[in-house]
């Protein structure tokens, strides 16, 4: 996989609603009605994570979901954290 550039970051984050870039990954969270509905959310990202053979790194915190997405294997971001990303999304 080959890592996305600057330019090609900032047109992607455009078009995904509340992520935003830290470090190597991106980054957004979900609130949801409490902690069992945020367990629930958790749960739905299964399948897509799954389908795409790529694995967000997820926290939990009472009514809130912190979503983290990379390529630990490129050291950064590609085509396929974008793709989950709005994967994610469009749960």
């Amino acid at each position: 996989m080959t890592l996305i550039d600057e330019s090609e970051l900032e047109e992607k984050l455009e078009n995904l609603e509340g992520w935003r870039h830290e470090g190597t990954a991106i980054v957004k969270t979900f609130e949801n009605a409490d902690f069992v509905a945020s367990v629930e959310f958790v749960d739905k990202l299964l399948e897509p994570a799954e389908e795409l053979g790529h694995h967000p790194d997820i926290e939990i915190s009472w009514n809130q979901v912190t979503v983290t997405i990379s390529t630990h294997s490129e050291g950064g971001l590609t085509a396929a954290d974008f793709d989950l990303a709005e994967r994610i999304d469009r749960l």
